[in-house]
């Protein structure tokens, strides 16, 4: 079985993948869900996949998977994380969170693709060819991945970046104290009132008001509703001006 948390489409692509390519079948996380339940096989594997935020597994995820109830430890535990660049220590941090659940992380490898966090200067998107490298290099990697899988390999292939512990432990807990949050979401004229943001939203944080989007204080900076939006009429304070959208899939080539 595979779980998959994913906002703009990167997560959930390769969770699709995998569980095609592993004969498995993938679930998407209700991280809204107060009590989400699953049953496995005694000897079956457990996939978690989701993007890397900020050098870590996303605080919702590991929320989530403490009110996963299982009726079985899952015999062999993998990570396939997603990311723009480095996960830093995401493995490492990861694998301790497992142990305090009873279970033993076997394997990680993080999946390098396209950008989709723009929230702060110097943050922007791949350029279109370098949106075209990634996706080609994780369309190449996922068989060899699922393989690896399969034979149930054990240890972690990721990249780390420079400063992972630092990043993972310091700048992971001062990017969600500091910058995580939906004030700075604002819509502009160019709305439509189609709901697309509304309906997208991983943690249904988003409601229409008067045929326009209400953001209401429980969000983890996904950017599903700004990448979405057909009209571009979502912004993060200024921080987004000029800087395009992606989702998985916003073209014909992805």
């Amino acid at each position: 079985m595979i779980l998959f948390f994913s906002g703009c489409g990167n997560s959930e692509f390769v969770a699709n993948s995998l569980a095609t390519l592993t004969d498995d079948k993938s679930y998407r996380m209700d991280v809204t869900d107060a009590n989400p339940t699953f049953q496995i096989e005694e000897d079956e594997a457990l996939g978690i996949v989701c993007p890397v935020y900020s050098w870590a597994v996303p605080l919702v995820v590991m929320s989530y998977l403490e009110r996963l109830q299982l009726n079985h430890t899952p015999s062999y535990l993998y990570l396939a994380c997603t990311c723009g660049d480095s996960v830093g220590n995401t493995a490492e941090h990861f694998s301790k969170f497992c142990s305090t659940l009873g279970w033993k992380l076997d394997f990680v490898y993080s999946f390098i693709m396209p950008e989709t966090y723009i929230n702060l200067k110097g943050f922007n998107l791949d350029t279109p060819d370098g949106e075209k490298r990634k996706l080609d290099a994780v369309r190449q990697n996922l068989p060899l991945v699922a393989q690896r899988i399969l034979s149930r390999e054990n240890g972690f292939d990721v990249v780390k970046g420079k400063l992972p512990w630092i990043n993972t432990h310091i700048t992971n807990a001062l990017f969600y104290k500091l910058l995580i949050t939906d004030r700075k979401f604002c819509v502009s004229d160019a709305c439509v009132s189609c709901g697309i943001c509304e309906s997208s939203c991983p943690l249904h944080n988003i409601k229409m008001k008067n045929g326009r989007p209400s953001w209401n204080g429980n969000c983890t900076n996904c950017m599903s509703c700004y990448h979405r939006c057909p009209k571009n009429a979502i912004s993060f304070g200024k921080a987004t001006t000029g800087k395009g959208q992606y989702f998985f899939g916003h073209n014909s080539d992805a």
